[in-house]
Formats: C-alpha cells, sequence, structure tokens
C-alpha cells in the first residue's frame, strides 16, 4: 500500500512563533496562508504543518498521489483503495471516503494510542 507523502499536522498555539522555531531549525515556508492560520513548512523531504485553532491534537498525515514536493505522482494508490485494504483488515474508520466518487478525498483512522492519522488525496 503507497500512502504517499509524509507530514505531520501540528497544532500550534501561536503561528507566527511556530513558524520562527521551524526556520530556526532549517525549515521554509512551502505552502499555506498565514492569514488562514496555516503553513506547511518544508526542510529537504520533511513536511510540517503548522495549524492555529483548526484541530486539537497533532495529525499524522499522508497524501496519495503527492511526493513531498506535492508534485502529482504517475502511480498511486487510490485513497478509496485504501480505504477498502483497512476495512478488509479490520481497522475503525472515524471517516470515510465516497466510493461512488473519484479524485480528492480522505480518511481519518485512530492508531492504538489515540493518534489521528488523515490520509488526504488532492489529486
Amino acid at each position: 500500500m503507497k500512502l504517499g507523502a509524509f507530514s505531520i499536522s501540528l497544532a500550534v498555539k501561536d503561528l507566527n512563533a511556530s513558524k520562527e522555531f521551524y526556520e530556526k531549525l532549517g525549515f521554509e515556508r512551502f505552502a499555506g496562508d498565514i492569514e488562514r492560520n496555516y503553513l506547511i513548512m518544508k526542510n529537504g523531504n520533511s513536511l510540517v504543518g503548522l495549524f492555529q485553532g483548526m484541530f486539537e491534537n497533532n495529525i499524522l498525515t499522508f497524501n496519495p498521489g503527492w511526493d513531498e514536493s506535492a508534485n502529482k505522482l504517475e502511480s498511486f494508490d487510490d485513497v478509496r483503495d485504501i480505504q477498502k485494504h483497512l476495512k478488509d483488515k479490520g481497522v475503525e474508520l472515524q471517516s470515510e471516503a465516497d466510493t461512488s466518487t473519484t479524485g480528492p478525498a480522505s480518511i481519518v483512522i485512530t492508531d492504538p494510542d489515540g493518534n489521528h492519522v488523515l490520509i488526504d488525496q488532492h489529486v
């Protein structure tokens, strides 16, 4: 199963302070909009999403169909196929993709320790 690009999505209290901190670690703004309370920071292949006031806890994020630079991959596992595989393995989903659609969709699962995992396809 190919989950695509990986990033951590952090629920931050002060977006500007978090941006400055990650810049000190060598991250640069890759995407997002500070006016919309989120930034995606990048250092090499590492991605950190900074989200102020959007969710309560940190989220592990995978993007099927994208590489670490948000370039569309030629070949990838569609989120609906990933969803079917997880359901077949007995994994409980908190939210599901509509299997009657194609293109962008997402699912959310929770690991045994309560960490949310977002599989978010944009293509």
